[in-house]
């Protein structure tokens, strides 16, 4: 660092003191800290003229001016041994100096200290003649200051003991009313709990009734189909009676020897829900439009759903079946039907004959070999614009080979749709249209644990309904 900027850094120094202490002040009346700053630039000032001794003053360069250089610092050398004595006093003086200057910084900062302390105790005796005051003012109003004390004192106590009394009637209204509330909870939860048991009650004896009424209706729904049958067997027993007088040789749906009445009702389900799927096909004929002349002829009738359906639904419609019994219900229920052969009676009637043709759960039951004959055969007798429909199990779904198919003894093999519209073109229908019925998943609820696209491939309708029309 250059000597300007070390003397400019300590004037800064110097200023930022005075500023702290402008007179030198300790912190104490009249007295302040002696002032060594003119001590210090008289010793900065000698300092300098001991540290000029012995030198030469430089001059320009140049010949004259280095010649006039040597001789002076020859000079200087030489005069070297008579100065050195006063130089060694000068530097012992500027030590004597700076001595004497931190002496006095010492002797500042003692006096500094000394009025910070004697400060401290200034403080403090401030402090104690502020509580002498006080205590003094207190034992001149003492007298005073005791008579209105005692007089807030009974104050006091008559108002703690009012409120003592106060708080210990309050308390006392309080538990009374809490025994109160308790005691009225207590008969609200019991009225309760009698209430609720007796609705249990109820409640359990209506269940246990109409679990009763469930079971009696159960049993007598049992009773109702079971006495049904029998009706049956005796009106087609007497329809068959009056009809051949006695000289007819009976007949039976197939050659297995059952009921097939009770048969049908256990597998094939009650005549009122295939009623309401018959009425299905019964809407689609009655749909024709223009709806051709003749009649609707029901292949294999069977109980006489559909005929009922289409007698609903304003459409003329007969039917035929090989079951004497079947024939009989259908008689005794005001419906057109006969007992025949299927073959046989188709052939026996004219062509273009009739309006429309329903064939249900048949076609299964034909031979393989003589159902494109059966399919020519009923294509012939259908008038110009009549409709087809023929439903029979859907082979396409595999759970109709685990459960439905095979529980008739008389089916023999069953028709994909493919082939069935195949011979429908063949025998020169057209417009068909194959829809499938009964989703597998309704009556297996398991199989909704496969994936979706190989459930509706593999396992989607039970049966299928096949629609053509004559061009």
């Amino acid at each position: 660092m250059r000597d300007d900027e070390l003397t400019a850094t300590i004037q800064a120094i110097r200023d930022q003191v005075r500023a702290r202490h402008p007179v030198g002040s300790l912190g104490l009346d009249g007295v302040f800290a002696p002032d060594l700053t003119p001590l210090v630039h008289a010793r900065d000032a000698a300092e300098a003229k001991v540290a000029a001794i012995g030198t030469v003053n430089p001059r320009p360069p140049g010949l004259k001016n280095s010649i006039v250089q040597f001789f002076k610092k020859s000079i200087a050398r030489m005069l070297d041994w008579h100065v050195r004595e006063q130089v060694e006093f000068n530097r012992a003086s500027m030590q004597c100096v700076q001595a004497s200057i931190e002496a006095l910084a010492d002797t500042g900062r003692a006096l500094a200290a000394l009025a910070a302390h004697h400060q401290e105790h200034l403080k403090y005796a401030r402090e104690l003649t502020a509580e002498a005051q006080e205590l003094r003012d207190v034992r001149r109003h003492w007298s005073e200051w005791r008579v209105s004390f005692e007089e807030r004192r009974s104050a006091s106590e008559i108002h703690m003991l009012r409120t003592i009394s106060e708080l210990q009637g309050a308390f006392q209204h309080r538990v009374t009313l809490l025994e109160q509330n308790f005691r009225e909870l207590a008969r609200q939860q019991h009225a309760g709990f009698q209430t609720a048991l007796e609705n249990n009650t109820l409640d359990v004896q209506k269940r246990l009734w109409r679990d009763l009424e469930e079971i009696r209706g159960q049993y007598e729904n049992l009773i109702h189909h079971e006495l049904k049958v029998i009706r049956q067997k005796a009106a087609a027993g007497a329809f068959s009676n009056a009809s051949s007088a006695g000289a007819t040789t009976p007949t039976t749906a197939g050659a297995v020897n059952i009921d097939w009445l009770r048969f049908a009702e256990v597998f094939r389900g009650s005549p009122e829900r295939i009623r309401d799927h018959q009425k299905m096909y019964a809407a689609k004929f009655a749909a024709v439009d223009p709806r051709p002349k003749g009649e609707i002829l029901d292949v294999g009738c069977g109980r006489g759903e559909f005929l009922e359906a289409a007698r609903d639904a304003g459409i003329d419609a007969r039917g035929i079946d090989q079951s004497d019994e079947c024939v009989a219900i259908c008689k005794s229920q005001g419906l057109k039907a006969e007992r025949a052969d299927l073959f046989a009676h188709l052939e026996s009637l004219a062509d273009l004959s009739l309006a429309g043709l329903y064939c249900s759960q048949v076609v299964e039951h034909i031979p393989p070999d003589r159902l494109p004959d059966l399919v020519n055969l009923m294509a012939s007798k259908l008038n110009h614009g009549a409709m087809i429909a023929i439903e029979t199990p859907n082979p396409e779904c595999l759970a109709i080979f685990a459960t439905h198919f095979y529980i008739d003894p008389t089916h023999t093999r069953p028709v994909p749709a493919p082939l069935l519209r195949f011979y429908l073109e063949e025998a020169g229908l057209v417009n068909i249209d194959v829809q499938r019925y009964a989703p597998a998943v309704e009556s297996m609820p398991s199989l909704m644990e496969l994936p979706s696209g190989f459930r509706e491939n593999f396992f989607g309708g039970l049966d299928y309904g096949i629609f053509a029309k004559k061009p």
